[in-house]
């Protein structure tokens, strides 16, 4: 039995090569962006940077909304633990503002949704709006129930 060696040519390796450094980019870019970039130009949107501070007493969410008009700013309840911040921008902010050249399109509205990881008085939260930072105080629940599965 004789095995022959199949020798590659340079555009098979060439194109392995590259295969191989598409795979790292897209890993990278995944470690990078987390699941998602920070906008979306489909709906015209941009992600605001949001935390969520858990104290004994009371949630705080903490929304940066730069430009943001104070009378547009909804924050409603979703469901008992997922919140919508949404705002409507004082002008419309285009990619090359970000510093991005090679992408088109322009934003007019802050849209997010929050997770808050414990029970909270919904209808009870205090809003306030200075200097472009949102603040939303949410009373704990004193007394919940927690599901067994």
């Amino acid at each position: 039995m004789t095995f022959e060696r199949r020798r590659r040519s340079i555009f098979e390796l060439i194109s392995e090569y590259m295969r191989a450094i598409e795979e790292e980019i897209e890993e990278q870019l995944r470690e990078f962006f987390v699941d998602h970039p920070s906008w979306n130009p489909r709906t015209c949107t941009l992600e605001p940077l949001c935390n969520v501070f858990i104290t004994p007493d009371e949630v705080v969410i903490t929304a940066d909304l730069p430009y943001a008009e104070k009378d547009t700013i909804e924050v409603k309840p979703l469901n008992d633990n997922l919140f919508e911040i949404k705002a409507k921008l004082k002008r419309k902010i285009c990619f090359e503002d970000l510093g991005i050249t090679h992408q088109e399109g322009e934003f007019s509205t802050f849209y997010c949704q929050v997770r808050v990881p414990v029970a909270v008085e919904k209808e009870e939260r205090k809003i306030s709006f200075k200097n472009g930072i949102l603040e939303v105080r949410l009373p704990r629940k004193k007394k919940y129930e927690i599901k067994i599965e």
